[in-house]
């Protein structure tokens, strides 16, 4: 599994193994019942706090993404296609959201900007 830390990065570091944890996930090359590094494993790795690692284990396991079993390990969970529809809903107004900020910085209307969309969603 790789993971990167950035340093340059305005996300803390355990912000950034979760989201590319689940990245990993939502894009399936992290199988369902497949095992993650233990913290401390991957704490070494990334030359990173373990408490680091345990926060971003905890946010994953909240957010439904994996589940920890006491002794063994934590796994990637059960796929929930809902709720992976769900943070590809969410990724993508986020980049919607990137995309009207620029828009209103640079006098672009609605119009325009629909447009754009379109085009770009039709593959034009």
């Amino acid at each position: 599994m790789d993971v990167i830390i950035s340093n340059s990065s305005g996300k803390p570091i355990y912000e950034q193994i979760t989201t590319q944890i689940k990245n990993l996930i939502i894009s399936g090359e992290l199988k369902e019942g497949e095992m993650l590094p233990s913290m401390r494993a991957l704490a070494k790795e990334l030359r990173i706090s373990v408490i680091t690692t345990k926060r971003a284990y905890e946010d994953l396991e909240r957010d439904g993404f994996i589940e920890t079993v006491t002794g063994k390990g934590s796994f990637v969970a059960q796929r929930n296609l809902e709720f992976i529809r769900e943070e590809h809903i969410k990724i993508a107004e986020e980049h919607l959201q990137e995309a009207v900020d620029v828009a209103l910085k640079s006098s672009i209307t609605l119009e325009e900007l629909q447009e754009m969309l379109i085009l770009l969603y039709e593959g034009e």
